[in-house]
């Protein structure tokens, strides 16, 4: 596993640092790859030979597990929300990478999606697939979250703000147990509501942490102009590639906020970089059909 204690200053007023951990694999990158960790070692112990998991149309999650399983010899399955994208398969890149490493793909319902959690739901997939290890949606469960709780190391005991992107909320929640005290975890969620509130609640150990609300751009997968210069000017500035779901929202509040005087000065800043570099291929195909500026 590689080791980022470098960092790259990104100074403003307050001193910034990113955290590449999109850098530690090409494909089960940032926290997919914390994510995933643990879930494979139990799945290997309980000698699980498939992993079953559920996913969008261009979700980071179903492309990494899909990705870790041709890598660790797992055979995977993906259910996939929305049974029109069965004829897409070729013209999505997500969904073709998962499909060229080997993945199973079912398409379902969006209302079948919703029940995902259901026990018969479950029951008739065991049937179909057999005595698979299971992982849910964005991949958050205990030992996802065990997995993000080694994103932080000593060397980053000298920041006074951790900043990441939520979608699930695991990332933030193994954030929030390994924070030192004098530390606060801020997170930055892609989708609208106050929802996940809740959801972060079941597994943070500590009340170190807020979510910062108003950087999702319109909700999950929206987009606006604005994001899309940010996130081409911030590559061509540090020649560090932001996506547009997840951390380019996260960056562009960060910048906001520091402009807004929400940090104290010369505050130390943390901006945990998760990957999802993949959805830009996506994003990019319907930015063109929307006859509107691509990522570069």
């Amino acid at each position: 596993m590689l080791k980022f204690e470098d960092k790259r200053n990104l100074s403003i007023d307050n001193q910034v640092d990113i955290k590449p951990e999109y850098l530690t694999h090409p494909y089960i990158s940032g926290n997919k790859y914390r994510k995933l960790k643990y879930n494979l070692y139990e799945a290997k112990r309980l000698k699980k030979r498939t992993l079953l998991t559920f996913g969008g149309a261009f979700s980071n999650h179903i492309a990494a597990v899909a990705s870790a399983g041709k890598e660790f010899g797992f055979d995977t399955v993906g259910i996939i929300r929305g049974e029109e994208l069965i004829d897409r398969v070729d013209t999505n890149p997500t969904l073709a990478f998962a499909r060229d490493c080997g993945m199973i793909l079912k398409f379902v319902t969006r209302e079948d999606f919703r029940s995902k959690a259901d026990k018969h739901f479950i029951a008739a997939l065991k049937n179909e697939f057999d005595n698979f290890y299971l992982i849910p949606e964005g991949g958050t469960n205990a030992l996802a979250i065990k997995g993000c709780e080694e994103i932080l190391t000593k060397a980053d005991e000298c920041y006074d703000f951790v900043c990441c992107s939520v979608g699930t909320g695991g990332t933030i929640s193994g954030l929030i147990n390994s924070a030192l005290p004098h530390q606060k975890i801020l997170g930055f969620p892609a989708l609208k509501g106050n929802f996940l509130q809740e959801e972060i609640t079941k597994f943070a150990l500590y009340e170190n942490w807020e979510l910062i609300t108003s950087y999702h751009f319109g909700g999950y997968a929206k987009v606006t102009e604005d994001l899309i210069i940010f996130i081409n000017e911030f590559k061509h500035s540090y020649n560090i590639p932001l996506d547009p779901i997840y951390t380019g929202k996260m960056m562009f509040g960060i910048y906001d906020l520091i402009k807004k005087g929400y940090f104290p000065k010369h505050s130390k800043i943390l901006a945990i970089h998760t990957g999802g570099l993949q959805g830009i291929e996506g994003m990019n195909t319907k930015l063109q059909q929307q006859k509107k500026p691509l990522i570069v």
